[in-house]
């Protein structure tokens, strides 16, 4: 019985019944974002919401009682590892986000719903491949991130101590700095004197190169996936 739940739950292109299910969940999960479109609270929003709950709840249980499965270890601690999966704790987070604020405890924790449109991406097949691409470049996308960072960090202290009238505080600043790399430009804070611009035209210019590099490191490990297959 646990095989055709687990079949079921994790192979969702293995027979008519997971795909069924696939669309099920994909079809609740729509409805329980369409909910977070509207600020209004009646009865139909709750019942949306509870009805929701008790599949969420459920889908998370039977994937829980078919963890041994999907580890190929028929042993107890597959069972114990499964819930520290970050897909589980992210079942988890959307079960908790519906059900604190649906019995009134920290209403706040309903922006929290918003994590299920990461369940969705789940039964995407598109959606499984960048994320395998992703698990392989970790590595790579850390270190340009950690440059990333370093180079944000950079960037707001020259320009926090260059420019003080127009960064009077150093979350100005790293605002700023942050805007010119990634090169959106708001226009709400930029420096004024030459040598604030001059800062200004150099970050942009190697903030261009920063963005690109992702990218690029992503689409490598796409190509070295697409020749592997």
């Amino acid at each position: 019985m646990r095989i055709k739940i687990y079949k079921m739950v994790h192979l969702y292109e293995d027979n008519r019944l997971s795909i069924l299910y696939k669309w099920t969940m994909m079809a609740f999960i729509v409805l329980s974002l369409l909910v977070l479109t509207t600020r209004e609270s009646n009865a139909i929003i709750h019942g949306i919401d509870f009805f929701c709950l008790l599949v969420f709840c459920v889908d998370y249980i039977l994937r829980w009682i078919t963890a041994d499965y999907k580890f190929k270890k028929h042993h107890w601690k597959s069972f114990v590892r499964y819930p520290f999966r970050w897909i589980a704790l992210i079942d988890l987070l959307s079960i908790i986000a519906i059900v604190c604020p649906l019995f009134g405890f920290f209403p706040s924790l309903s922006i929290l719903k918003v994590f299920r449109v990461v369940r969705l991406f789940r039964y995407l097949k598109g959606a499984r491949v960048i994320v395998r691409i992703l698990v392989k470049a970790k590595k790579s996308l850390c270190a340009v991130g950690a440059f990333a960072l370093g180079y944000l960090l950079v960037s707001a202290i020259v320009i926090f101590h260059a420019e003080p009238q127009t960064f009077p505080t150093f979350f100005d600043a790293l605002y700023w700095s942050t805007i010119s790399l990634t090169t959106v430009g708001y226009g709400d804070l930029y420096p004024v004197s030459v040598i604030g611009r001059t800062i200004a035209m150099l970050s942009s210019f190697f903030g261009i190169a920063i963005v690109a590099l992702p990218a690029a490191v992503v689409t490598a490990e796409y190509v070295n996936l697409y020749h592997d297959k």
